[in-house]
């Protein structure tokens, strides 16, 4: 990981540099072509500003529970002029802040983050979606019937370990949840690195 310099607020994923543009690709035909989208647990910020340069016809709330994370959000995406400051947000909050968007995304949070996260963003963005709009999620899961790739594996354990309450969650647990909230059924993009991107629509 690059090195931050001291007194810089900007924060590095390097995943961030390799999965963006698979990202953005597989977000096009989802997302709608102006509007609101919400990103919870934006973390640095990298992913809000690239997506925001791509598609200028959409306004970018990013968010994250974490002070020094929203210094990043904000420093990185200075100047870009659809993109709105870092809002604290908590997934697990009854109360987002935020009245309604166009479309909900998440990158990479729900496995690491206890479950109540993922119900949480599951309740949280039923609440402000309309009929019709996106929920994306992306990052590793567990799927039934499916072989889990050994990194994948590795990767759950190492979770684990650090945190019992963390872990790659089971697709079909987060589907199960997301229809009780009142989403329909995923559509499911295999992307790079054993990842998926899971796209609900609300109700």
């Amino acid at each position: 990981m690059p090195e931050t310099p001291e007194g810089e607020p900007r924060r590095f994923a390097p995943a961030a540099a390799r999965n963006r543009d698979p990202i953005l690709a597989a977000l096009r035909p989802l997302l709608p072509p102006a509007g609101l989208v919400l990103e919870v647990a934006s973390g640095t910020g990298e992913h809000a500003l690239h997506l925001a340069q791509a598609l200028p016809g959409l306004v970018f709330q990013p968010s994250d529970p974490q002070a020094e994370s929203r210094a990043s959000i904000d420093a990185w995406c200075s100047g870009q002029a659809n993109i709105r400051p870092a809002l604290a947000l908590d997934a697990t909050a009854p109360d987002w802040k935020l009245d309604r968007a166009d479309a909900v995304l998440c990158i990479n949070m729900i496995h690491i983050a206890p479950w109540l996260a993922t119900l949480g963003l599951l309740r949280g963005a039923a609440r402000i979606l309309p009929e019709g709009a996106p929920l994306v999620l992306y990052g590793p899961y567990i799927q039934a019937g499916v072989e889990t790739a050994p990194s994948n594996l590795d990767f759950d354990a190492s979770l684990r370990a650090r945190d019992p309450s963390w872990g790659l969650r089971r697709l079909e647990d987060v589907a199960t949840e997301a229809a009780a909230a009142g989403f329909g059924a995923p559509t499911v993009t295999q992307m790079p690195a054993n990842n998926l991107l899971v796209a609900f629509r609300r109700g």
